[in-house]
């Protein structure tokens, strides 16, 4: 028999005398790694939010306008783009209750249809995806940012690059050196966003008020129902809807996701229907 004092240190996977075995270092490890959950809810709000309202709410609008060629028809597209969205934001908070795990689309994939289906998903995702999403969207942002030093004319293409590269190496730097500094910057961001779209919404509803309402006489007056200019409108506005799933990328990050992502998901997505709407309608003005 051993004395008092060891048994007390003999467990399974572990040697008499208090030493690890590589069973039970192994198990060990595979508890201890873990994303820290330093995402409350003001960061992850303002993750969604943030993401949603990126540069495409700025810009759609007037295209959708333009496809489908009359008010009323682009309020309809708006409704509905809002309604596919708030179906795919139902999906992606059931699935990040039921896989608690960071990833988004290649975890569920990794758990449903394997291994090389995810990785083809990831590889594809990396390489082609989100690329061409990123530099979309800093392109538009760099058009924004560098059309003040050009107000005479329009900016280089050259230069319009540039200031969209750099702004891609900041994103990435800043979400390589730390998770709050990451969400610090996108709450700011979103504050911004919000004030600048109530600026853009207060002045259409102020020449709702004063009697501007002739672009809602016959709303309907001039739709284009052609299967490409609907198409082209859809992509418009499910593009300005884009970024309801981004919270399920950092589902262990987040704390108590069990409880929130499903309420961040429709208090989110209903918020950002009426931002699109009414600043789809402000355009008609």
């Amino acid at each position: 028999l051993l004395p008092v004092g060891r048994a007390r240190n003999t467990s399974p996977g572990r040697r008499p005398g208090g030493i690890l075995t590589r069973s039970a270092t192994s198990s060990h490890m595979d508890q201890g790694l873990s994303l820290k959950r330093e995402v409350g809810i003001i960061g992850a709000v303002s993750f969604i939010a943030g993401t949603m309202m990126g540069s495409g709410i700025f810009i759609s609008p007037q295209y959708v306008l333009l496809a489908v060629g009359s008010p009323g028809a682009s309020l309809v597209v708006w409704a509905c783009c809002g309604l596919i969205a708030m179906l795919g934001g139902l999906c992606y908070a059931e699935l990040g209750t039921v896989i608690p795990e960071s990833g988004g689309e290649y975890v569920y994939m990794l758990r449903t249809a394997g291994k090389t289906m995810a990785f083809v998903f990831v590889f594809s995702f990396v390489s082609v995806m989100r690329p061409a999403s990123a530099t979309g969207i800093a392109l538009s942002v760099a058009e924004y940012v560098v059309a003040p030093f050009y107000s005479g004319c329009a900016p280089p293409r050259l230069v319009v690059k540039c200031a969209a590269a750099v702004a891609i190496l900041a994103l990435a730097l800043v979400n390589c050196l730390s998770v709050r500094l990451a969400t610090g910057i996108q709450v700011v961001s979103m504050a911004v966003k919000v004030l600048t779209m109530a600026v853009i919404i207060l002045g259409g509803v102020v020449m709702l008020f004063q009697g501007h309402t002739e672009n809602f006489e016959e709303s309907f007056d001039g739709t284009n129902v052609g299967v490409n200019a609907i198409g082209i409108a859809f992509y418009q506005g499910l593009w300005s809807y884009d970024g309801w799933n981004t919270l399920n990328y950092l589902t262990e990050e987040l704390k108590r996701p069990e409880v929130r992502i499903i309420r961040f998901a429709i208090l989110l997505d209903s918020y950002q229907k009426r931002l699109n709407s009414l600043q789809s309608s402000q355009t008609l003005f």
